[in-house]
């Protein structure tokens, strides 16, 4: 079997772009995986387009060779957009190699360690405010008793878990500062205030009356402190015990700090690359929870993360806030690791999601993992292309 073309088709998911890799054989294998343009990293598609002379007339069932290959081309600018781009070819060759081995990715390693993924609500209620609501077919969160209201319909769906961000109904200007996703519009500083703290402790507790005592509500601060911040986040959150702090820093010491000084449980991860950015991260004891990303870090490479975590006694959690086809893929992956956590999910989403691929199964608060050759999904080729994205002048990066 050779590899005949490399084809990234970007896909318009409302305020944010979504891309589909397509790889095709020689024997009439179609490979797909999805990836991310939106997500710090413009260009992405074509760099993997740059890319497609290195792969076209390759063995698709040699991945290790052929993504050594790929990396050792893109070593002197390891990590970044060369991962992903390596990745996005990587997670397709493995769908290629599932379906013509008849298995699922997951049983392309050792077999799935389990078939239901416990999983949590991403960005609860953070779809829900300011310019993300007109994409969806949902009310608007308009004050803390819509968000009790949330916290609530969220468990009677069947979840047990939800995660959330800073949502600043009463102080709207702190979202600019505070919610990674109003900073990718409106560029500020990094540093905490009263007013920060405030709207970020009405939310948590909130949502902590509105799904109960029970629930695990994870709290998403992401990027946009400095530690100190972190520091004073966290000493403000804990009394609503959130299942865990997500934040991101370069600086492994610094999120060790925060970790000792600090009674909650810290998430991390999201954006470190390979096996060699996370070790410093688990020598230094900063995690609780290391979140991997299987469309930035490829499929192969995130498992042998989470095997580098177990070594340190250290849980994963799949970074996923993407469309059908990535949680499949993490799926694949949450399947396959023993050391899983939870994985992370957007249920609220443009209605043409399910056009474009299978939506996910879930029981109980569960993911269903799909025993289908591959990573079980069906893409509908024709509405991935029935929803070109916009200019890039019409949607904010991200």
């Amino acid at each position: 079997m050779r590899v005949l073309n490399v084809e990234p088709i970007a896909c318009d998911l409302g305020w944010r772009t979504i891309s589909y890799l397509k790889i095709t054989t020689d024997e009439g294998i179609v490979g797909w995986s999805e990836f991310s343009e939106s997500f710090g990293n413009p260009g992405l598609g074509n760099l993997i387009s740059a890319l497609r002379p290195y792969v076209v007339g390759k063995d698709p069932l040699r991945i290790e060779a052929l993504t050594h290959d790929l990396s050792a081309l893109l070593r002197p600018a390891r990590g970044g957009v060369n991962r992903q781009a390596t990745a996005a070819i990587e997670n397709a060759l493995l769908d290629i190699k599932g379906k013509a081995l008849d298995l699922p990715v997951s049983a392309l390693l050792g077999g799935p360690v389990r078939d239901r993924i416990p999983v949590y609500w991403s960005h609860c209620g953070t779809y829900r405010v300011g310019r993300y609501v007109e994409h969806l077919d949902v009310e608007p969160l308009r004050t803390y008793d819509d968000v009790k209201l949330l916290g609530k319909h969220v468990r009677d769906r069947g979840f047990a878990a939800l995660k959330t961000n800073t949502l600043a109904l009463d102080d709207p200007e702190v979202a600019n500062r505070a919610n990674p996703y109003a900073r990718a519009v409106q560029s500020t500083g990094r540093f905490w205030d009263n007013r920060i703290i405030a709207e970020a402790e009405k939310t948590m507790a909130a949502m902590r009356e509105g799904a109960g005592e029970d629930a695990d509500i994870f709290f998403d601060i992401n990027f946009c402190l400095e530690t100190e911040g972190y520091l004073r986040l966290e000493s403000a959150l804990r009394e609503y015990r959130p299942a865990w702090l997500e934040l991101d820093t370069s600086d492994p010491a610094a999120l060790a700090l925060v970790r000792r000084r600090g009674r909650t449980p810290i998430g991390s991860g999201e954006a470190i690359y390979e096996r060699a950015g996370y070790r410093p991260f688990f020598e230094s004891q900063s995690m609780d929870v290391a979140i991997i990303d299987v469309p930035w870090n490829g499929w192969l490479e995130s498992v042998k993360i989470a095997s580098q975590a177990e070594a340190y006694s250290v849980p994963v959690a799949p970074h996923n806030f993407y469309g059908h086809l990535a949680s499949a893929m993490s799926a694949q992956f949450a399947a396959a690791v023993p050391n899983l956590h939870i994985m992370e999910i957007d249920i609220d989403g443009v209605p043409w999601r399910d056009e474009i691929a299978t939506a996910p199964v879930f029981e109980d608060g569960h993911l269903v993992v799909s025993s289908a050759p591959g990573w079980g999904v069906e893409v509908d080729e024709e509405a991935l292309r029935a929803h070109r994205p916009r200019t890039t002048s019409e949607v904010p990066w991200r």
